[in-house]
């Protein structure tokens, strides 16, 4: 996946976003180191990726799920900053495994961990958050 700019589609205070396959950066050094070295934050959207792939190849019902999710977690917006995002199943598994860089190695038919948090009640994903975006 290459990286290019464009501030229409990744929103200030974000590094970069995947939107159907491609990812988008604010800035011309970010998509340029995006596209020389695979690093965490590339590995992060990866994941994106194949969650996608995991979602019956369909970027249409990806996109819904992470509406659905984003919008669901709306509710705990008073107890965390941006919990929309990360409170959402699909964020939690990229924060969780984006400082491994093998771990899309053997997921060639998508990244399912993303299941297991959507299963899970708000309040439970919640406790785990700080855990998630720390490297283990």
């Amino acid at each position: 996946m290459r990286a290019t700019v464009s501030r229409l589609w990744c929103r200030k205070g974000y590094q970069a976003i995947t939107l159907f396959g491609h990812i988008f950066t604010r800035e011309q050094a970010m998509a340029d180191s995006l596209n020389r070295r695979f690093d965490t934050l590339k590995n992060h959207e990866m994941i994106h990726l194949r969650q996608a792939q995991s979602t019956r190849n369909s970027w249409l019902l990806f996109y819904t799920l992470y509406i659905y999710y984003s919008l669901r977690a709306l509710t705990y917006w008073r107890k965390t900053r941006n919990a929309a995002y990360y409170l959402n199943p699909f964020e939690m598994e990229a924060y969780r495994h984006m400082h491994d860089l093998h771990y899309l190695d053997d997921k060639a038919q998508g990244a399912h961990e993303w299941r297991k948090y959507a299963r899970m009640p708000l309040a439970e994903r919640l406790s785990l958050l700080g855990s998630l975006r720390r490297p283990s």
